[in-house]
């Protein structure tokens, strides 16, 4: 009995922000605290700040108010000021789980005049099989990549 292929599920977003890609990228990567939403988190404590290790192979992981970390994934592509690709391996409970993968890609543009477009394509949803279709929405949703992506353009002015 054969299966048919699985199709891959990805939901894509962008923002074009008032910045070059090299400013872009570092305020992505650096200072992603101040655009995440704070209610995005699944930490046993509040969320305190968000850490991108700046190399591949780096954790991606949030730190509590109690100073506690939770992991989010891992660091699989950095190449500034172009491309970030992080590991997310966050299951369909929200839960931290190394063997599970999907992949958040994000690529800097250079819009030219000094601007930059953000596209972030989180690839891979397929993997979370029974609950693919509810973990698209969610991502989907204003209060998933949406959000996030305009939290970062606010804060990139």
């Amino acid at each position: 009995m054969s299966s048919e292929p699985t199709t891959e599920v990805v939901v894509r977003r962008s923002v074009s922000v008032p910045i070059d890609p090299a400013k872009a990228f570092e305020l992505f990567t650096e200072r992603m605290t101040e655009f995440w939403p704070s209610e995005h988190s699944i930490g046993t404590t509040d969320l305190a700040e968000v850490v991108i290790e700046p190399r591949e192979g780096g954790r991606w992981f949030e730190r509590g108010v109690d100073g506690s970390e939770c992991p989010w994934g891992r660091v699989a592509q950095w190449t500034p000021p172009g491309r970030l690709v992080l590991m997310w391996q966050i299951t369909a409970a929200w839960q931290y789980d190394p063997s599970f993968l999907t992949e958040v890609e994000v690529d800097f543009i250079d819009e030219g005049a000094g601007r930059t477009r953000v596209e972030l394509a989180h690839r891979h949803l397929e993997r979370y099989g029974e609950h693919a279709d509810m973990m698209r929405q969610a991502f989907d949703s204003p209060g998933g990549w949406t959000g996030t992506l305009n939290g970062f353009a606010a804060l990139a002015g």
